[in-house]
């Protein structure tokens, strides 16, 4: 059962009583997520590490100002609730 659509991200969604993370969320989280493993990289293992942390924030960039993000697409394919950003 759903218990309302989210009109806004600061919202949380709610689907089947269990909590429910939208497009837009799942991306920040996944981004967020590498460029603190990649950072963790740098310091225990290389500085080339250091690219990945580049490319995340380069594809956050880009996709701020053109709407494009390949992991919104796969989440949009797996059936993960589209948010605002990502529709």
């Amino acid at each position: 059962m759903f218990s309302g659509e989210n009109s806004s991200l600061n919202q949380p969604y709610y689907l089947y009583g269990r909590f429910s993370m939208s497009i837009d969320r799942v991306v920040m989280a996944f981004a967020g997520a590498m460029i603190l493993f990649s950072l963790i990289l740098t310091l225990l293992h290389s500085n080339n590490w250091l690219f990945l942390t580049a490319f995340v924030g380069a594809n956050l960039f880009q996709a701020a100002f053109t709407g494009f993000c390949p992991l919104a697409l796969i989440l949009k394919k797996m059936g993960v609730k589209t948010g605002m950003a990502f529709q």
